[in-house]
């Protein structure tokens, strides 16, 4: 059998398993901060948790399949291997980019969502009183 064509038929179940694996970690496990970030609204982190989830599987598997024509060509076993071992190292960076891409987003929306319902950093204490030489309204 043709050495690229057993690379491919190992390249794709494998890049495709490692996706949906991580997938399911981000949306089982980020869902908890969508939550806090929603002020509590569980429909809502929700309904964002599955868009994200959605999306990440979009970009993930149109890279892992546009990938599969670059990288080594190989013609023995061992470049089966070493093309095999190329082209899923990448993929796992690629994972690991967009994993820490979806936390810096979480993140930020978690944040924004504390500020939102702060109390002020210091509290009214009814109105100030002019300065000497001003003029009163």
């Amino acid at each position: 059998m043709n050495p690229l064509i057993i690379t491919y038929a190992l390249y794709l179940p494998i890049s495709i398993a490692l996706t949906i694996w991580v997938g399911r970690t981000l949306h089982r496990h980020g869902r908890r901060f969508l939550i806090d970030a929603c002020h509590g609204d569980d429909g809502l982190a929700d309904s964002i948790n599955h868009l994200l989830i959605v999306g990440f599987y979009l970009v993930n598997f149109g890279f892992v399949t546009l990938y599969l024509r670059y990288g080594l060509k190989p013609q023995t076993t061992a470049e089966i291997f070493e093309a095999l071992s190329a082209r899923i190292g990448v993929v796992l960076l690629v994972l690991g980019g967009m994993h820490f891409f979806n936390l810096y987003v979480l993140n930020r929306m978690r944040k924004r969502a504390r500020l939102w319902g702060a109390p002020p950093p210091v509290e009214p204490t009814g109105q100030l009183k002019p300065a000497a030489g001003e003029a009163k309204a």
